[in-house]
């Protein structure tokens, strides 16, 4: 999956939960400032795929693999963020964003190998 599909994905995953699961297009497009024909584009390519489906009233919903896959990224988001703060010392602005840049091409190998380093020396994840 291409990072743009993956950033799809996990903003679904916040906005489901801030939105008690009432997620529209139109909310995917203000909260990433894209245009609504961009997002319909990329929500049809997620719903081929079978990452999300729609109700009748319009509201998108992410299926199994939609929320598998979505939350990995988050996580990867959460813990990649954390890092970067405590570790690295940087500031929660520059943090968020080199996560969610870092998240999308760091290796399965790497990843869990810093998530099990900061669990096994810093009692957490975040």
């Amino acid at each position: 999956m291409k990072e743009s599909g993956e950033n799809y994905l996990e903003t679904l995953l916040i906005l489901n939960e801030r939105l008690d699961s009432k997620v529209r297009a139109v909310d995917l497009a203000k909260e990433l400032s894209f245009s609504k024909p961009s997002v319909s584009r990329a929500l049809g390519i997620l719903k081929n795929n079978g990452f999300i489906n729609t109700d009748d009233n319009g509201y998108i919903h992410l299926t199994e693999s939609g929320l598998s896959k979505a939350e990995k990224i988050y996580e990867r988001h959460k813990i990649l963020t954390g890092l970067f703060k405590h570790l690295a010392g940087v500031s929660e602005e520059i943090a968020e964003k080199d996560a969610c840049r870092v998240e999308h091409v760091i290796s399965n190998e790497t990843f869990y190998g810093l998530k099990a380093y900061l669990e096994n020396n810093c009692g957490k994840n975040e």
